[in-house]
């Protein structure tokens, strides 16, 4: 049962907020990739939104999933009603029924210039079973690419090259322009390689003993821990600076090419803070591979671990 303490809490903050996203981390570092998606999408609406980090309370983590009736996170509420998760906000934005709810323009994107080579549209053809389903490329918040054969959807965005018909949602559409698809061959008999002049550059890795010596050497940089409180309780390296809100502020107010360095307990949800913060113009931004897990074993045992 929802304790009246929590219900209140949840009520004060729908109340005062008109559009309200509880999701893993906050607008600017999503930590999970369903949370990434809704942010993006409201981001692309130009909506004015504020988020709920549920990582940062248990209580508010497992009280919002009572209150909504809805067992998964990330959750949007428009002025006080409950309209989804990540699925249902998709769809919405698709259709136009999104923008709708928030009292906005719904915008048409423009088709992006796709190119196929002679091989792609050779291995397209012949993989179209005559089913009625479209060829989809779909495009992740992190450049993750997804082609495949499926039915068409409301606010699909289609562009026509070489004879072939692509559909995009809308997000993947606005990443596209310029795209090229090309038929390489391999030792299995051949694959699709995908280059996209949009994609931003990319989180580079570093290694917990390469960290160390970055330390030793005296190298300037900054390094982030995205883990809750909790954890930091637990282990830590003193150098790290926890990304909370003012971490957040100090790190936005750092210069474009200072080197950044991420860390969390096993290096996924440095690397999607890592892979935001590219986003946001830095240029030099590294993820510690396997975490302070890693530093632990590599660099430090008497770090704990957990």
């Amino acid at each position: 049962m929802l304790p009246d303490t929590v219900k209140a809490q949840l009520d004060e903050l729908i109340k005062k907020n008109k559009v309200l996203l509880f999701m893993k981390g906050n607008k600017h570092f999503p930590q999970c990739g369903f949370s990434s998606q809704v942010v993006q999408i409201l981001k692309e609406t130009g909506t004015k939104f504020e988020t709920v980090n549920v990582l940062q309370d248990p209580a508010v983590r497992d009280g919002i999933k009572e209150y909504s009736s809805w067992p998964t996170i990330p959750q949007l509420y428009v002025d006080g009603e409950f309209i989804g998760g990540c699925d249902i906000i998709k769809e919405m934005y698709a259709s136009g029924d999104l923008q709708k709810k928030l009292g906005i323009e719904d915008k048409p994107v423009a088709p992006p210039k796709v190119t196929l080579d002679e091989g792609a549209v050779k291995a397209i053809k012949g993989a179209d079973e005559g089913g009625g389903d479209v060829l989809r490329l779909e495009i992740g918040p992190q450049f993750q690419y997804d082609l495949y054969f499926g039915p068409k959807k409301p606010g699909d965005v289609e562009v026509v090259t070489s004879g072939v018909t692509v559909c995009f949602d809308k997000q993947s559409a606005k990443k596209a322009d310029g795209l090229v698809v090309s038929w390489v061959e391999t030792p299995d008999g051949g694959a699709f390689r995908i280059d996209n002049p949009n994609e931003p550059a990319r989180v580079k890795s570093l290694s917990a003993p390469e960290l160390k010596k970055w330390m030793d050497d005296g190298k300037k940089f900054e390094l982030f821990d995205v883990r809750t409180d909790e954890e930091r309780s637990i282990a830590k390296v003193d150098r790290a600076r926890a990304l909370d809100v003012e971490g957040e502020k100090a790190l936005l107010a750092l210069g474009k090419d200072t080197p950044l360095v991420f860390m969390c307990h096993h290096g996924m949800r440095s690397r999607s803070a890592a892979e935001r913060i590219l986003r946001e113009g830095f240029t030099q931004v590294y993820n510690l591979e396997g975490g302070i897990d890693a530093w632990s074993q590599k660099v430090d045992p008497a770090v704990a671990r957990y």
